[in-house]
């Protein structure tokens, strides 16, 4: 099994760009489907939100959904990471 991508590297590429993440973590649709709703809720919510609201509350929806996928890319890639290290584990019988 090869080294999965360690998962501080997962959570800047996320940072950086929304949806990288999911793709590192060999998940291209998941990425892409995330950029979908982050691109689809900013959108709405800027077109719906008021003139004296700041430009953050007004891409809120996609903010969110962004912060979201962060916080899945680093999780799923925390977990691949313990996968690996318990199969590399059991295979030289240190459990």
């Amino acid at each position: 099994m090869k080294t999965p991508p360690n998962p501080f590297a997962i959570l800047g590429l996320a940072i950086a760009l929304p949806g990288m993440g999911q793709v590192a973590n060999k998940q291209p649709m998941r990425g892409l489907t995330f950029l979908f709703f982050i691109l689809l809720l900013g959108a709405f919510t800027l077109k719906t939100a008021g003139a004296e609201i700041s430009m953050l509350g007004k891409l809120s929806g996609g903010v969110f959904v962004w912060a979201l996928s962060i916080l899945d890319a680093y999780k799923t890639a925390r977990i691949k990471t313990e996968i690996w290290r318990q199969t590399r584990a059991g295979r030289h019988g240190n459990l």
